[in-house]
């Protein structure tokens, strides 16, 4: 079985996000793969350790994605791909990232490809459904659990609150959300052998694709922080008295009524 995991390099949950000259202030910032994307990794691990898989994961990026891609690999995985856009790419987007993984993997023996369910830091979830679409291969979003027969498998997936139980068959892409699997930590061995597994570094060239094949279909206009919350303000006194104050307040600061 031939399983590849689509990966993101996105700042730390716990990193304060700046803006230095209307942009994203990154130096010093740390960086972490993203955490829907780590539950697909998992996955992909689980499954290879249950029926035996060749599990390889792909990002599109920089150079400074090799170090989300070993701690991948020092988790489980087989092998990586870097597919390096530093040189070519000034604007990216969802289509073009998914143009570009399609693009690589559009000659491969695929089975299963596991992505996450959205990117921490654009939330837009349009990756994975993309390459599915460009690959004309079904896809199942926000997947809790997953259990593969044969060539069948047996998905629920999160709505909003309840579950839906899907039916599918591979080859297959699906999306991973929180409640998947509990992401491992990498051992001290597997970060030994992580340095020894295999990272392939590509470029556009190497997919034969120009610049002006992955255009940006979208442009970003403006990045700016949300404004800060104003305190809250308590209310005192009887009840009655309170109900009246709150009223003019939502009628006169808030203006909602």
């Amino acid at each position: 079985m031939n399983i590849y995991v689509l990966l993101k390099r996105t700042f730390d949950t716990e990193e304060k996000i700046t803006l230095s000259n209307g942009q994203i202030n990154e130096e010093g910032a740390e960086f972490i793969i993203n955490p829907y994307d780590e539950y697909a990794v998992e996955e992909a691990i689980q499954i290879k350790e249950e029926h035996g898989a060749n599990v390889t994961v792909v990002t599109v990026g920089g150079e400074e994605a090799e170090k989300q891609l070993r701690t991948a690999l020092a988790m489980g995985a087989d092998q990586a791909v870097l597919i390096n856009t530093e040189e070519d790419i000034d604007e990216a987007d969802q289509y073009t990232t998914a143009k570009i993984i399609a693009e690589y993997l559009k000659e491969k023996e695929i089975d299963l490809i596991l992505a996450g369910n959205v990117a921490i830091d654009g939330g837009s979830g349009q990756v994975g459904p993309r390459v599915a679409e460009l690959l004309n291969i079904p896809y199942v979003t926000t997947i809790i659990d997953l259990q593969i027969d044969g060539d069948r498998v047996n998905l629920v997936r999160d709505v909003e609150g309840d579950e839906e139980k899907i039916e599918a068959t591979l080859p297959l892409l699906v999306t991973a959300q929180q409640g998947l699997n509990e992401p491992r930590y990498p051992s001290l061995p597997g970060i030994m052998k992580a340095k020894k597994k295999p990272l392939e570094e590509l470029e556009l060239d190497d997919l034969d694709l120009d610049e002006e094949d992955v255009e940006a279909k979208t442009k970003r206009i403006e990045i700016f922080l949300p404004s800060e919350r104003q305190a809250g303000k308590i209310l005192e006194g009887e009840l009655d008295e309170q109900v009246k104050e709150l009223v003019s307040l939502l009628r006169n600061e808030a203006k909602v009524i």
